[in-house]
């Protein structure tokens, strides 16, 4: 059993909240943390591997080359480690408890919004749970820089919350996310924000071995295309919004002494909410602690929120959607919920504070 202690974000330093607004709206100091050869440059691409942990890249730097050449290091990402919480922390420049998305499976007004797909119990929450009530902080300080992601994403709810008002530019094939990137540049763009979500969608499928490996491959690929295509004067900045671990079929249903006191669940497999009944929080507690303190971190609400777990600040909408006792992964494995299904089992997951979920890597490169 590991005795590490959760990974916290660095909200004040190296985190990835903190990357935009170092870039769009830098200081009068440069950060120690953030690669200065960034600092200067005349155009910028932002691109995030999504699912691409630092340790997992560290484990595999020579099938990695071009990623290898780049300068920086390791990052935090946000708690908890999961895409729907992060990519907004990117883009906004906020922590999750400020901009208000904070996990993957939200309790919203009685149900659980699944905020990627923008679906509560199964059916389009797009009217009955609006975007614009969930999070309608501006992304990128303002501005409205080009953004070249997926073109199934352009209609999503999630799209709408994370990237409203910015020039969306679909790509459709890798090749042509590559090609989008060289004419924004090629046309002038100070800022360009770029998105692949290959790695994570392949290592939640095949886990983290050789397809894993070879998808990291095609990845970098990616990087040294996009690399070729820089004017000079300009960098490559990139970056991811969590890592993995490989869980496999260690999921683990909470006890019956446990979801006695339940009323429901949400977030997601290694950061899983417990929502109590009323006047059982803290039997909640006890009964979790007691039966699943060997694999994971079980804390309550009131320890995550004075922590700070999701930043200095929690709004009140955010506060409203945690449950009274978190089940947080120590060891690989995944707390199981019926209703949190998808089309595949789940090999690799993420969402808890270890180092290899929360680890991230903040990577600069230049012609």
């Amino acid at each position: 059993m590991s005795h590490e202690r959760p990974l916290l974000p660095d909200y004040d330093g190296g985190c990835i909240t903190n990357i935009v607004p170092t870039l769009l709206e830098p200081g009068p100091t440069w950060p120690s943390w953030f690669p200065s050869v960034a600092e200067d440059a005349d155009q910028v691409v932002l691109l995030v591997l999504d699912g691409l942990g630092w340790n997992q890249l560290q484990s595999r730097l020579g099938r990695a080359p071009a990623l290898a050449a780049l300068e920086g290091g390791p990052i935090t990402t946000v708690a908890p480690s999961t895409t729907a919480a992060a990519l907004t922390s990117i883009t906004t420049g906020m922590a999750p408890g400020a901009h208000g998305v904070v996990g993957y499976r939200m309790a919203v007004e009685g149900e659980v919004l699944n905020v990627l797909r923008w679906q509560a119990a199964g059916r389009d929450a797009r009217v009955s749970i609006p975007p614009e009530k969930v999070q309608c902080n501006e992304p990128f300080a303002g501005h409205r820089p080009p953004v070249v992601t997926k073109a199934e994403f352009r209609e999503t709810g999630f799209t709408q919350i994370h990237l409203d008002r910015a020039r969306l530019t679909g790509w459709r094939m890798t090749s042509t996310l590559v090609t989008e990137v060289a004419h924004l540049l090629r046309r002038g763009e100070p800022f360009v924000y770029a998105y692949y979500e290959g790695i994570d969608k392949v290592a939640h499928e095949y886990g983290l071995g050789d397809f894993y490996d070879n998808e990291l491959r095609s990845a970098d690929r990616i990087v040294a295309d996009i690399m070729e295509a820089l004017p000079a004067g300009a960098v490559l900045v990139v970056t991811s919004d969590h890592g993995q671990v490989d869980v496999g079929d260690n999921v683990i249903t909470p006890a019956p002494e446990v979801l006695s006191h339940v009323v429901q669940q949400s977030g997601e497999g290694r950061f899983r909410w417990l929502h109590a009944r009323p006047g059982h929080a803290r039997a909640l507690l006890e009964a979790a602690t007691a039966c699943h303190a060997d694999t994971g971190w079980v804390v309550s609400v009131d320890e995550v929120v004075g922590d700070h777990w999701f930043g200095p600040t929690l709004i009140e909408p955010a506060r409203r959607m945690l449950g009274d006792v978190a089940l947080v992964a120590r060891e690989p494995v995944s707390y199981d919920d019926p209703a949190d299904t998808g089309p595949f089992n789940l090999i690799a997951r993420h969402g808890s504070l270890t180092a290899d979920e929360m680890l991230v890597p903040l990577l600069v490169g230049h012609r």
